[in-house]
């Protein structure tokens, strides 16, 4: 049932994706004096179509093949490939008759539109959801930070303030700043000590290649376990939904990331976990992921220092601005990541249609739709 409702996500945003960017080649031939004569969601080969009807000189339908969609531009060989129409004398409501940056908009209208619906989109979750602020001094038990940075002293249980200078108000201040922005100072509070960690430039990569792609979080305390991977390390070591983990390896684990720094660095090899099973206590030897993970789930999800995020409200025309600066952010972003992609870890990590539908929610989640839609 979940990946009914993933893949009912995935088919939506893409249909609105697919819908916008057929209207942006439309309204940019209409406005040039082109003739449109269909307009489809969906492909209707060989003839069939689930619906359609015509208003003016276009014909509007829905196709039985979802594989995108299409604008049949006259005078224009396109997804239609309707090469009789261009062996005909050209006319002036045709697309191969106007001027070369008229066709050029044409063509790009379909990209411009959608590049716009985005930070659209972006600004509507703002206005209607809002954001929300990191107030570090607030994080009392400290920060989840991934082992790997334990090497340059930085640890969980420390509170990274600012990065490259700037005061942090979110988690991706830190994670997309190190992966992707370029930052590599840290200023961070130990105990009431302030303490400045100069962080390689090849720390981007560094942290790609160890699988270190959240580098800060919240420090969540460590309950039963709310869900086992099927298949995975700890179900096959006989780990139950509701143990409760006391101790790996004789370290005592309080919070959750506390698990991961004592299984980080231990592929391959079989970890000693302690587990409550009621009132039992069972030792269990599990294998441990690259990852430092066995394939578990602790049922907390929440500390009182999300107490530390306070809600913020954005009128309209911040809410617009928000859109872009983020968006454009984000843009920025997208790019960056091309520099994972280049290397081998990279290259085998792309995936396609199903990658993109992990990325909506099991169950159907509005503001992770539209996000992810963004």
């Amino acid at each position: 049932m979940n990946g009914l409702i993933m893949a009912a996500q995935l088919i939506a945003g893409l249909s609105i994706l697919v819908v916008l960017h057929e209207l942006g080649h439309f309204l940019a031939a209409r406005a040039f004096g082109i003739k449109v004569e269909k307009f489809y969601l969906f492909f209707d080969a060989w003839g069939f179509k689930l619906f359609s009807v015509k208003i003016g000189e276009t014909e509007y339908g829905i196709g039985w093949l979802p594989l995108g969609g299409y604008v049949k531009i006259a005078g224009m060989i396109d997804e239609s490939m309707d090469k009789e129409q261009m062996a005909q004398p050209a006319k002036s409501y045709e697309f191969r008759t106007k001027k070369p940056w008229q066709r050029l908009i044409i063509m790009i209208g379909g990209v411009t539109v959608n590049l716009i619906a985005g930070f659209i989109i972006y600004g509507a979750i703002a206005w209607y959801w809002g954001g929300a602020t990191l107030t570090t001094s607030k994080l009392t038990q400290g920060m989840a930070i991934h082992p790997y940075l334990a090497k340059y002293d930085v640890r969980s249980g420390d509170v990274i303030t600012k990065v490259n200078g700037e005061e942090v108000t979110s988690f991706d201040d830190i994670n997309r700043g190190l992966l992707l922005r370029n930052k590599t100072t840290l200023t961070l509070s130990r105990k009431g000590k302030i303490l400045i960690r100069k962080l390689p430039a090849t720390i981007d990569q560094e942290l790609f290649q160890h699988g270190a792609m959240s580098v800060a979080s919240f420090r969540v305390i460590s309950e039963s376990a709310g869900t086992i991977t099927p298949g995975g390390f700890a179900e096959k070591a006989g780990m139950k939904k509701g143990d409760k983990i006391i101790s790996i390896n004789g370290a005592e684990i309080k919070y959750f990331d506390d698990i991961q720094l004592s299984l980080y660095g231990k592929r391959n090899k079989k970890a000693d976990v302690l587990v409550l099973r009621g009132n039992d206590s069972i030792m269990i030897h599990s294998k441990v992921t690259p990852e430092g993970t066995i394939g578990f789930a602790s049922k907390n999800q929440f500390t009182s220092d999300t107490l530390a995020l306070s809600k913020v409200q954005y009128t309209l025309g911040e809410s617009m601005s928000k859109g872009i600066v983020g968006g454009t952010q984000l843009l920025r972003d997208y790019v960056a990541q091309f520099k994972f992609v280049f290397t081998k870890k990279g290259a085998t990590s792309v995936g396609g249609f199903t990658r993109i539908g992990d990325m909506f929610a099991p169950v159907w989640d509005w503001k992770v739709f539209w996000f992810n839609t963004a």
